[in-house]
């Protein structure tokens, strides 16, 4: 996994705002977004859907590690 966005501590719509930049940036690939709530999730993953992105979510103590990705 490369790239990473550290968005705890944020609130909506922040994590969902960097997250769709790190989408038209990369157009298609692989990066990490990091949350603490479950209504950042819901919303990048309602985001991710819509424009095309696969998106994995594991659970890790307080985090949530949300994986996107998509193919060219």
């Amino acid at each position: 996994m490369g790239e990473k966005i550290d968005a705890r501590g944020l609130s909506c719509p922040q994590p969902v705002v960097l997250t769709r930049k790190k989408m038209k940036e990369l157009g298609t690939g692989n990066f990490e977004v990091i949350v603490e709530t479950g209504t950042s999730r819901d919303n990048i993953s309602r985001l991710a859907e819509h424009e095309g992105w696969t998106i994995k979510v594991k659970e890790e103590g307080d985090e949530l590690l949300l994986f996107l990705y998509k193919e060219k």
